[in-house]
């Protein structure tokens, strides 16, 4: 099973890290293809303020108009710029002279412009007759002047394989209000006229606008060269996913075989009786007298470590045979204390069940078989449920309806963690609640929760119900409630361990022996008799 699972997380964990590598990789493609775009958009906009500079510097000269003078001016402007390829001057929307082909003589008539711009900058693309070479390139007319351009980007090859993974570009024109300028016969998709990146049909794409002029490049790159390119980022995804899920289907595996291992050996321990009972004084708070002790259940298991009933009681809930520890608890409960509570109407055993028990319907018969085998009375036998199994409600209160019929008391346990209000307490009819330790443990420090506990008793009051403090382990946390008008029970380190049930019984000698004619459990006892009895 670990092999099998390992194998099948590691096998998980690879698909997720090939999906989250190529995620990865696709994303790293968006960037560079935006990188690239926006170098290029810088190249743009580079060339079309140096036009925009020479066409301002001829709009400034003084030279007479289209003169040797004014060519050789403009011829200057040309060839000291970096992007410019030609420039000259219009009259009645013909050009008369420019940098490459002098003076015309016939001038050449302008045809209508791609579009115009809102400072009135009217914009051409190819404009002929002049031999620009290969590339698209742009001209701008601004008064009686126009200027030629290119960028890098009609400039061959070159710049372009700086960038291997773009696989193809496209520029957009837009006008000023940034629509899309496009022929009849060409859809502009609207992602070429924003910046943006992202995948369209079987590529990723970046898209980079210039912020002062009219052009947005669009950088392509295909889904398979996206992958190539950033491929050790997704071989170390696929190896990292893989290794995490081997390393969480083994983790698991182990887990579950410790859950299933445990349960098994629980299983056995119930079967064979393998699990044992300690038993904790309950004493009067005022008197310091034992009054009664809680059973509780303890497990060992194979390997010798003490599993708490915490974890296994939850195991046994889950796997449904709770109810069968429940039974080795009573058993063990009355064989243990049988002549004691016979002897000593007073002195009550407690027991705690689980909240599935409530719903059993041979829980109660089961309990009253074990009572009359072992001729104890119901009321010696006190029944504890946590708080959380009164969430219950119906089957609770049926339950605990009857319990108090035959005689038993019903405490709550752990009483002030969750679930039980005053009108749960009401209709449940419970005889005591037992206050959770870490309202106990409150008690000297600052937390909020010892400001909960007059609430707790006066309500206990209120409803005269028994109240048995859990968890005292100091003489302060003792004193709190000793001082207090209403007889309170405790329960803790400060008066006994759980122990096994040869040691309780000595210590309810030696308190017996020390005690005087109106103690609380051997009230018109002798200590001989006590003796017997323990």
């Amino acid at each position: 099973m670990a092999l099998v699972a390992t194998i099948v997380a590691a096998a998980l964990g690879m698909a997720a890290g090939y999906l989250a590598g190529c995620a990865i990789a696709l994303h790293l493609a968006e960037g560079r293809l935006g990188q690239f775009a926006g170098r290029l958009i810088v190249s743009r906009d580079t060339s079309s303020t140096e036009a925009r500079d020479v066409m301002a510097a001829m709009r400034a000269s003084s030279y007479p108009f289209c003169s040797d003078a004014d060519i050789f001016f403009i011829r200057n402007q040309v060839f000291s710029s970096e992007y410019m390829k030609d420039a000259g001057r219009i009259r009645d929307g013909k050009i008369v002279c420019s940098a490459s082909l002098g003076r015309l003589e016939k001038p050449f008539e302008l045809p209508k412009p791609e579009f115009s711009q809102a400072d009135g900058t009217k914009v051409y693309q190819n404009l002929a007759p002049f031999p620009i070479g290969r590339g698209t390139v742009v001209s701008l007319q601004l008064g009686d002047v126009y200027a030629i351009f290119g960028s890098r980007i009609q400039q061959g090859s070159r710049f372009e394989q700086a960038e291997p993974l773009v696989d193809h570009l496209k520029i957009t024109k837009v006008d000023h209000s940034g629509r899309s300028i496009a022929t009849p016969l060409l859809t502009v998709d609207a992602s070429r006229t924003k910046d943006g990146q992202g995948r369209h049909g079987d590529s990723v794409y970046a898209t980079r606008c210039s912020p002062l002029y009219f052009s947005c490049v669009t950088a392509y790159a295909t889904i398979p060269g996206a992958l190539l390119a950033s491929q050790a980022e997704v071989k170390i995804n696929i190896v990292l996913g893989g290794l995490t899920g081997a390393l969480l289907g083994f983790v698991f595996s182990l887990l579950y075989r410790r859950n299933r291992s445990m349960e098994q050996q629980l299983r056995r321990a119930v079967r064979k009786d393998r699990l044992r009972v300690a038993y904790q004084p309950i004493v009067s708070l005022s008197s310091g007298r034992i009054v009664g002790a809680e059973a509780l259940m303890r497990w060992t298991d194979e390997d010798g470590v003490a599993v708490g009933p915490d974890m296994f009681i939850k195991i046994a809930e889950a796997q449904g045979f709770v109810g069968e520890i429940t039974r080795l608890v009573v058993h063990h409960a009355l064989r243990d204390f049988a002549s004691t509570l016979r002897a000593h109407a007073d002195f009550q055993l407690s027991v705690n069940v689980a909240a599935a028990d409530l719903g059993d319907p041979g829980f109660l018969p089961m309990l009253d078989a074990s009572l009359n085998q072992a001729g104890v009375a119901a009321a010696s036998l006190a029944i504890e449920i946590t708080e959380s199994s009164t969430a219950r409600f119906k089957a609770a209160l049926v339950t605990i309806h009857l319990l108090r019929q035959r005689g038993h008391s019903v405490h709550i346990d752990d009483f002030g963690t969750g679930y039980s209000s005053l009108s749960y307490l009401h209709d449940l009819s419970i005889d005591a609640i037992k206050i959770d330790r870490s309202f106990t443990q409150a008690i000297g420090t600052e937390a909020v929760t010892v400001g909960i506990l007059p609430q707790i008793l006066a309500m206990a009051a209120a409803l005269n119900l028994r109240v048995i403090v859990e968890g005292i382990e100091t003489a302060q946390q003792a004193s709190y409630f000793s001082g207090l008008v209403q007889p309170i029970l405790g329960q803790g380190w400060l008066y006994g361990r759980p122990v096994p049930a040869e040691d309780f019984h000595r210590l309810l000698v030696e308190d017996l022996r020390k005690a005087p004619a109106s103690a609380d459990v051997v009230e018109g006892k002798s200590d001989s008799a006590s003796a017997d009895a323990a």
